[in-house]
């Protein structure tokens, strides 16, 4: 049996500076029709920065959604048109400083499949040269350097618990025998 969903018309309701909103009305596998609410977001990258004695930089961030200050690797939105490999350059020098003599794309990761197409592109940095902070305006960050195996206990302790810090976190482990 095909299980995919049939999109019949999608309204759009929200069009915002970051995401937009619609509403898609569906033809489901069995005939029935459903909605769908979508969240679209253009995407973003997450970036593992490995220095050369496997410590990592994080950033702590204030979240408004959960009025909670974050843990996690330095990361942020797509820019129109902006490849993800210039994104995730941006966003480490922008966040931590940091420059890096490389870095590796390591996979895709979906923050939330039930509702919003927001695609991250993961990357890992290594051969590190620090530089200076420039954070968006509205941006406030303080950036943390930590050993890998610390930040390893933080995610499996549950410390830390933005989804795309562990995955980058548990990959690079994994893909690194770290």
């Amino acid at each position: 049996m095909d299980i995919r969903e049939k999109i019949i018309k999608s309204d759009r309701l929200y069009d915002g500076h970051i995401i937009k909103l619609e509403i898609a009305s569906v033809t489901l596998p069995d005939g029935r029709p459903a909605t769908r609410e979508i969240v679209r977001h253009p995407g973003g990258v997450g970036v593992v920065a490995l220095d050369d004695e496997n410590n990592v930089y994080l950033v702590k961030q204030y979240r408004t959604p959960y009025d909670e200050v974050l843990l996690e690797i330095p990361a942020g939105k797509l820019d129109k048109g902006e490849a993800p490999l210039k994104a995730a350059i941006r966003e480490l020098s922008e966040e931590t400083g940091l420059c890096a003599d490389e870095i590796k794309y390591v996979g895709d990761f979906y923050p939330s499949v039930g509702f919003c197409d927001e695609i991250l592109r993961m990357f890992i940095a290594t051969g590190l040269k620090q530089g200076d902070t420039h954070p968006d305006d509205d941006e406030f960050v303080n950036t943390v350097k930590m050993p890998f195996s610390q930040v390893v206990e933080l995610v499996l302790n549950g410390t830390i618990k933005d989804g795309k810090t562990i995955a980058a976190i548990l990959k690079t482990k994994l893909l690194l025998n770290l």
